[in-house]
């Protein structure tokens, strides 16, 4: 049978993203965790472009001078992975068991050999992806309890495929999945720390919705179409405003992914395993819509120059960049980035991005509930102008904003009026305590009067 030929475009996509990463680098892979972030800053350009062409931004960070502490430690990555193996170490008995107390299943258990674990060893991710689409549709035809350790499934991000690793997945004798998230933070007296949830949630998102995908091609091949009943004691589909189907429904035209994720964790300060599951319904729609409008790699690609790259050209050691910061930096910030305080804890590229905001005088700076209160006002030069009545100048010939007056058409603008309002009762309230507020303090009690 002769080998299918990929389409030309998805060709020259791959040619133009390894030479934006480097002809003899080989590209990261974009994970859950990377994707989740992606799809929270779906504005962010420079970002969708470097994980899709598999760029290392952790050594790209390093090497524009702006390194970021992001990542987990050593010793919490190796902990996570002796915490795993002990969970999965009798063939996914114990995650079965987990997952059947959490949906209190008053059916028997399965007997000591009940559960299967297929094998998913393949060469490279697509091979290990088709693996698993094999390996899938055959446990949920069994009609047995099945679980896979670090199966391979892939989601379209931008144009481009990503390939997913999640910790595991459970085949149900129903022939619905479950999402399993293995963490190795503890969940302390029934609870863990809630932005950890979160961001598993997250995590379990990516992997639903890459799965559903999946799920509608095992249908289509002729596998099991069957639906999840709901578990006991919840309410009917539709019971919650603003989410669709039960909270342990499932998602797709296949009706097998379900919405509720197992998440595993240490019960306490011990190495036991707890669980819980966590309803990923709402992540799910943000993560799709998000996903939905990020810009096409190739249209972000296209409006670099030919000759743009990322590559650092390392050194014979493997380690060291040769590139020039300078033509590095120029090559980086030619692609639009959209800053927040948010990125600080999801990107390796924050502090360069966030230098080259404060640099430019960005509001993005301040947050994104700031950003969205200043409407129009985009710098920081033009939020403090808008305080002190003076309307920024745009010709550079014309004086500074610092001796411009206020342009009329701004008191119409509600930002406007409570900058200058909030200026006026600053300034008050620094006259009151007997302080001086200073040039701009004292420019603002002349106008008080119009500002209220």
């Amino acid at each position: 049978m002769p080998t299918e030929t990929p389409p030309p475009q998805r060709t020259a996509l791959g040619q133009r993203l390894a030479e934006l990463r480097g002809p003899r680098v080989a590209p990261r892979p974009l994970d859950a965790r990377a994707l989740a972030a992606l799809a929270a800053n779906p504005g962010c350009r420079r970002r969708a472009l470097l994980d899709g062409a598999g760029v290392d931004k952790t050594a790209l960070a390093a090497a524009l001078g702006a390194p970021a502490p992001f990542g987990q430690s050593q010793f919490a990555h190796q902990r996570g992975h002796v915490f795993e193996a002990r969970v999965t170490a009798d063939g996914g008995g114990q995650l079965v068991a987990l997952l059947r107390e959490r949906l209190s299943d008053p059916g028997p258990p399965p007997p000591r050999d009940g559960v299967d674990a297929p094998e998913l060893v393949a060469d490279g991710p697509a091979g290990r992806t088709e693996r698993t689409r094999l390996a899938l549709a055959q446990a949920t035809a069994a009609g047995r309890w099945a679980v896979l350790r670090h199966p391979m499934v892939s989601v379209e991000v931008a144009g481009s495929p990503a390939y997913l690793e999640p910790d595991a997945l459970v085949v149900h004798p129903d022939g619905s999945w479950t999402v399993v998230e293995i963490k190795s933070f503890p969940m302390l007296d029934g609870s863990a720390d809630p932005t950890k949830v979160g961001a598993a949630a997250r995590q379990a998102a990516v992997y639903v919705l890459a799965l559903r995908e999946l799920a509608e091609t095992v249908t289509a091949e002729g596998g099991p179409a069957r639906g999840v009943p709901a578990a006991r004691g919840e309410a009917p589909a539709g019971a919650d405003a603003g989410l669709s189907g039960p909270v342990d429904g499932t998602v797709g035209a296949a009706g097998l992914v379900r919405q509720r994720a197992l998440l595993v964790c240490p019960k306490d300060f011990s190495n036991l395993p707890t669980a819980e599951l966590i309803d990923v319904r709402k992540q799910l729609s943000v993560t799709s819509r998000q996903l939905a409008r990020l810009t096409r790699i190739e249209e972000i690609a296209a409006e670099l120059p030919g000759d743009a790259t990322f590559d650092l050209r390392l050194a014979d050691d493997g380690k060291t960049p040769t590139r020039p910061v300078a033509e590095l930096t120029a090559t980086v910030d030619a692609v639009p980035a959209a800053y927040v305080p948010d990125c600080l804890a999801s990107c390796e590229l924050a502090f360069h991005c966030r230098q080259a905001a404060r640099a430019a005088g960005a509001v993005e700076v301040l947050g994104r509930g700031v950003r969205g209160e200043l409407g129009g006002l985009t710098t920081v030069e033009a939020v403090l102008g808008a305080a002190l009545g003076e309307r920024p100048a745009t010709d550079p010939a014309e004086p500074s904003s610092a001796t411009r007056s206020a342009d009329p058409g701004q008191e119409a603008d509600p930002a406007v009026r409570a900058l200058r309002r909030a200026a006026a009762l600053r300034a008050q309230a620094l006259a009151e305590a007997g302080t001086d507020p200073g040039p701009a303090g004292r420019a603002t009690e002349s106008g008080e009067a119009a500002w209220r």
